[in-house]
């Protein structure tokens, strides 16, 4: 059975939602298809449960934080900015807070608000949903696109794809887009699993599972080379580490595909120099000899880490403060500074916050998110080759693409008709 609509929308996430307002307000009848039973399923995940919508800073900021590719969002901000995203959401229901970190929250501090909102504006812009109705493929048809699932043909003027990535597989997300992209003579960087959590080779970690760390400045080390830093709260687990420091590692390259040759360094005190603490411990020994050296780390550090600093060199943990050679100080303040652990590996997808790699940014016009490679296709979301750390930004890459492509869409179905109608 042969349909025509508007402007259809592959995967009902984030960029898809925000695709739908845009292009309905913009006078078209979107048609959104969606493989899982409702829509928005990441949102709901996200941020704890709590929907990190953005951040509040100004556009610079966002195309900043993305690095090299962020000057692809230009545009795209330009359209919807991160005041336009907060007001958009305020307008609809949800107010809005900004936390000390700058990342934006609702209130309620509950993501199913933010998604039930998005809903009601795209159903209020005059969107169609279809669930349970996985895309099997789309296929060139002239200057069209048609969009095959396994009830229908639908052949638009305009289709947008924003599937998503690889990250969180249970919620859908498990990379469709990309072949259907492939498919249409795009090409894909190669993929892998970002602002994910580690799991360390020091077994020692597990016996302070638990423990968050407010502020660490991490190091990761590629063989001899330093990889990438990132600064932030930190969270011992079973495993590893999580946390917005060391998620935020996982977005720079290494040999993440062979970790055998990954190391970080944690400091634990970012804020003081390694000169400083040495004078501290000097001091400390004299002064409070009589104390346990692992009460007197308490003063800088969680005990139970303090604990394994020491062991880690070489001093047991009733040891007392007094004596400590220049050696010995020199040591702990080197831990406390830069303690060294090997990376056993990443905790893959289904952990990953977000999907690093995806359609190449040189085949997607940025003034539009239309296709290089096809006059009707256009793109938004994860699905492209943009990843930004932990904060809010990859929401706000969301929101902004889906504007700018679901606007721009619009326009295409729009002129497509009037050329008909002559």
């Amino acid at each position: 059975m042969t349909e025509h609509a508007d402007v259809v929308i592959v995967g009902g996430g984030a960029a898809g939602l925000m695709a739908a307002v845009a292009a309905g307000q913009a006078g078209a009848r979107p048609l959104i298809i969606e493989k899982n039973k409702k829509p928005g399923v990441k949102i709901l995940m996200s941020g704890g449960s709590r929907c990190n919508i953005t951040h509040n800073c100004e556009n610079s900021g966002i195309i900043k934080a993305f690095g090299p590719r962020g000057k692809f969002l230009h545009s795209a901000l330009a359209g919807f900015t991160t005041r336009d995203t907060v007001r958009f959401f305020e307008d609809a229901g949800v107010p809005t807070k900004i936390e000390d970190t700058g990342k934006v929250f609702p209130v309620s501090n509950r993501a199913h608000h933010v998604l039930d909102a998005l809903v009601a504006e795209a159903e209020q812009a005059g969107t169609t949903m279809a669930f349970l109705e996985p895309c099997l493929g789309i296929e060139p048809e002239g200057d069209q696109l048609a969009v095959i699932t396994g009830n229908r043909r639908i052949v638009s003027n305009a289709v947008i794809l924003t599937t998503g990535g690889l990250s969180f597989p249970g919620c859908g997300t498990t990379g469709d887009g990309y072949a259907m992209a492939t498919r249409l003579g795009h090409t894909i960087v190669p993929t892998r699993p970002a602002l994910v959590p580690l799991a360390l080779r020091e077994p020692w970690i597990a016996e302070i599972a638990g423990l968050t760390i407010p502020d660490v400045g991490l190091t990761l080390w590629d063989g001899a080379r330093e990889a990438g830093k990132s600064r932030g709260s930190h969270l011992f687990t079973h495993q590893g580490i999580s946390g917005p420091a060391p998620l935020n590692l996982t977005r720079f390259d290494a040999s993440w595909h062979n970790t055998s040759a990954l190391a970080l360094t944690m400091d634990f005190l970012p804020g003081a120099q390694e000169a400083e603490l040495d004078a501290w411990l000097r001091d400390e020994s004299l002064a409070q000899g009589r104390k346990l050296l692992s009460v007197v780390l308490a003063e800088r550090v969680p005990r139970a880490l303090g604990d394994r600093i020491l062991e880690e060199c070489g001093q047991a943990r009733d040891r007392r403060a007094a004596g400590l050679s220049r050696d010995d100080r020199k040591r702990i303040a080197g831990a406390m500074k830069g303690l060294r652990c090997g990376i056993a590996r990443h905790l893959g997808y289904e952990k990953a916050e977000v999907t690093s790699g995806g359609v190449d940014l040189r085949e997607v016009d940025s003034r539009s998110m239309v296709s290089l490679k096809h006059p009707a296709l256009f793109l938004a979301g994860e699905i492209l080759d943009l990843d930004g750390p932990i904060g809010g930004y990859n929401f706000q890459a969301a929101w902004s693409t889906g504007w700018l492509a679901g606007t721009r869409a619009a326009a295409r179905a729009a002129e497509s008709q009037n050329k008909s109608h002559d």
